[in-house]
């Protein structure tokens, strides 16, 4: 049995990975794209419980953290599509995937890595601001300039 003391622990990691996801999601939720602030936290929340649950009953934590990489993977490629020469979702599938790998971060007990991955993540999210308007400067010297075919979309 494990003591309440530990058990309180445990809860502490799970808000903080359910915190960090949903500030991941909410970036997400904000631009209108699938899988946001719920979505994540539950993601990173999850791979914090595996995490954190297979120390705890002496699990290989490196099997069960390949195993969340595994599964994560598998849900995100449930989300990208391809529409004739463009992918969409892709970064909504790799969000999901960081997600986890913030949450595993937490269940190993990595918090200050964690927290800045999280808030790298979401850094990244914003460059979508400026990759936009640079994407048609791109297209407009190929001569193409409403090609969008081999872009990303989410």
């Amino acid at each position: 049995m494990i003591d309440t003391a530990d058990q309180w622990a445990i809860i502490g990691r799970i808000a903080l990975a359910a915190g960090l996801g949903a500030g991941i999601g909410l970036e997400r939720e904000f631009r209108g794209y699938p899988a946001g602030v719920r979505t994540m936290a539950l993601v990173c929340m999850g791979a914090a419980l595996f995490a954190d649950e297979s120390g705890l009953f002496g699990g290989d934590a490196a099997r069960v953290a390949a195993q969340i990489v595994s599964g994560i993977g598998f849900l995100g490629a449930g989300l990208i599509l391809r529409e004739g020469g463009s992918v969409r979702g892709i970064t909504t599938a790799a969000t999901i995937w960081t997600t986890a790998a913030v949450g595993v971060a937490v269940g190993a007990h990595v918090y200050l890595v964690a927290v800045f991955a999280a808030l790298f993540a979401v850094i990244l999210l914003e460059l979508r601001i400026v990759t936009k308007s640079i994407r048609p400067l791109g297209r407009e010297a190929n001569g193409d300039p409403d090609d969008e075919a081999g872009h990303e979309h989410d």
